[in-house]
């Protein structure tokens, strides 16, 4: 046969692909011309407060999102890279996903791995750790494609080699030894001096049946193998050693390298061969098939840019005969070890043999579907026992019978390599559909976000799917849970949002979305403190000084004002219910005294600021006294407020 023995490996290439990212900018750039009291919450408030010194994860996390959705990567890669380096113990791990794609985008491939290697130490189902995972497990994943096949040998299998079947009229083209005297001594080598020719059977006839070769137009005294024939049934493709005007042709180091030729039928007979014009003595090209159209020719190669020992590649043929530029499928199916045989079925899914994907030994058979031209990312091993922990190989498959056939070297056949024949029981399971649900609410006012636009976005960057919510806010989505996607949640005047779904086994999920406001518009009596979404400014007990976990809060409202030179403000303080009623009105007015004094320390004019203190007259809930309440629920009643006054 056509293949060479190498130890089984299960290796895997990690590339990051170069990507221009182009994505949309949905929040406003500088130079805006704002409304008065229209504030936006994002790069210039958080972004002079930072400048000032005052800085917490918080801040950091809404600078830099704000950065990557504004496809501002430089940006966003520097401030992602200090709030991991800063407060690596206070962040979900989608902002190392960020972090890495920022730096994709800039081009730092070697740092952006380093950033996904710590991501997959803090969660097991991002697209790495989950190949690991399939990697350690993968005897599992294999038993979910097992036991579809019913197999038997072909009928025209001998004590030589047989293999490469291929379509062809009434029955098959295959490769065989059968007629050189030689009992497969050779192993999986094409530096052998052992001869294989291409013959033809009429398998579907009952009168014509007998094993033919082609012809000596094609058939030489070196090997002939893998064919495939033209959709007009014009051309025959095939594999030969490299041989040229009664010589061997080697490479510099000796070596007898692999060609594709394409032969004419003209009355009857294969002529006019020549080779394919991607050919090289230094390098192989083998084992040809082509798409349902006709249009692209796939076939193996060893040339420079592959990724391993073998891998697949793909051509345009143009309807003059010409050919374009050949195009390597990359990492998602080629690997650092072998992958070889394509075959194209009818409804675009690849099959191909690897010893570089999780199998059960030497090549197995793996299926992938072929999608506008792209492959959806997830590579089957097709199970047992098409599937066996010896060599199986050249795969061909017709969907409209189920029936199809393979070689293998396994236990149990007359040759070194047979033939067998198969029918299908049920599909390959190429997709895994996972239902993701939710709403989309206003981040302030809890209201729900009819017509926001939600998305899928897969980890090239590139829009997968895209629906809109409801008269109720809520939005439904099937994604492909074989790869990790980013939902995306947008809206008009709203900053976006985004959830990361790993690899899973299909649970269905469900994710809200809770948009803050682009621009918020305020007026007289409105919140500053809930408009810039300001954490809780807490004082410690019994004392009225701002803390220094509280100043950056403050500093967002001061920003604020010297953004809006005319704005006033109201700063309202309020306690809980606990400890007697005039003891909290007296610390609630120092308080509130001890912020509009800070402000002032900091540059914001005395005239335009006020301090008033509530005790416990304001409460928000029910915590009264005498009225049993959680720490939390008491929690909610001591707040600050920035009320608007002008």
């Amino acid at each position: 046969m056509v293949k060479k023995i190498f130890l089984f490996v299960i290796v895997m290439v990690f590339m990051v692909p170069r990507n221009t990212w182009g994505q949309e900018r949905f929040l406003t750039k500088a130079e805006r011309k704002y409304q008065e009291y229209s504030f936006s919450p994002a790069i210039d408030i958080y972004k002079k407060v930072l400048d000032k010194g005052y800085v917490s994860p918080e801040l950091l996390k809404n600078l830099g999102n704000s950065y990557y959705f504004n496809a501002d990567y430089k940006e966003a890669a520097e401030t992602y890279k200090r709030l991991l380096k800063d407060y690596k113990n206070e962040i979900g791990p989608e902002y190392y996903f960020r972090y890495s794609q920022s730096l994709k985008s800039l081009g730092d491939y070697e740092a952006a791995k380093e950033v996904m290697a710590e991501f997959s130490q803090l969660t097991s189902d991002d697209v790495r750790a989950a190949f690991f995972k399939r990697e350690n497990g993968y005897l599992e994943e294999i038993k979910k494609n097992s036991g579809r096949y019913e197999i038997r040998p072909f009928d025209y299998n001998t004590p030589y080699t047989e293999f490469a079947p291929s379509y062809y009229k009434e029955g098959l083209i295959f490769s065989s030894d059968r007629d050189t005297g030689n009992l497969a001594r050779y192993r999986h080598t094409w530096n052998s001096k052992d001869f294989l020719d291409l013959y033809r059977v009429n398998t579907d006839s009952l009168d014509d049946n007998h094993v033919v070769k082609l012809g000596d137009g094609v058939n030489t005294r070196l090997h002939e193998s893998t064919s495939v024939v033209s959709n007009d049934g014009k051309h025959l493709y095939f594999t030969r050693n490299n041989f040229k005007d009664g010589k061997y042709i080697t490479d510099e180091n000796g070596i007898i390298r692999l060609k594709l030729l394409r032969a004419t039928l003209m009355d009857g007979v294969w002529t006019n061969i020549q080779e394919l014009p991607f050919n090289s003595d230094s390098y192989s090209t083998a084992h040809p098939a082509f798409s349902p159209d006709g249009k692209t020719l796939y076939f193996v190669s060893d040339m420079p840019g592959s990724f391993g020992q073998s891998d697949i590649y793909r051509v345009a043929v143009y309807a003059d005969g010409k050919f374009g530029s050949p195009e390597n499928l990359g990492n998602t199916i080629n690997t650092g070890a072998r992958e070889t045989f394509p075959f194209v079925s009818s409804e675009n899914v690849l099959y191909f043999s690897s010893d570089g994907h999780p199998g059960l030994g030497g090549l197995d058979v793996f299926g992938t579907k072929i999608e506008s031209g792209r492959y959806n990312g997830v590579v089957m091993n097709v199970g047992e026992p098409l599937n066996s922990n010896m060599d199986d190989f050249t795969f061909i498959f017709s969907e409209d019978t189920r029936k199809g056939y393979f070689a293998s070297n396994r236990d149990g056949g007359l040759g070194a390599d047979d033939i067998y024949a198969f029918v299908e029981t049920a599909p390959l399971k190429l997709v895994c559909d996972q239902s993701v649900t939710g709403t989309v609410r206003d981040k302030i006012t809890n209201e729900v976000l009819v017509g926001a636009t939600v998305k899928v976005i897969d980890e090239n960057n590139e829009e997968v799917l895209t629906t809109i919510t409801d008269s109720e806010g809520n939005y439904k989505l099937s994604v492909d849970c074989y790869r990790g996607n980013f939902v995306r949640a947008l809206m008009q005047g709203y900053v976006p949002s985004e959830e990361y779904l790993p690899v899973s086994d299909g649970k269905p999920n469900i994710i809200d979305f809770y948009l803050e406001r682009d621009q918020v518009t305020a007026g007289f009596g409105d919140d500053l403190a809930k408009l810039l979404q300001l954490s809780t400014i807490y004082f410690d007990f019994d004392k009225y000084n701002i803390r220094k976990d509280s100043e950056i809060e403050v500093q967002k409202v001061i920003a604020a004002m010297e953004k809006y030179p005319s704005l006033k403000i109201k700063v309202n303080s309020h306690t809980d219910s606990r400890g007697r009623d005039a003891y909290n009105l007296w610390l609630s007015q120092k308080r509130a005294e001890a912020t509009v004094d800070y402000m002032v320390s900091k540059g914001i004019s005395e005239n335009r600021l006020m301090g008033e203190g509530f005790g416990e007259t304001k409460l928000i809930n029910n915590c009264e006294n005498g009225v049993r309440c959680s720490a939390k629920e008491h929690e909610k009643n001591r707040r600050s407020e920035f009320i608007i006054l002008e």
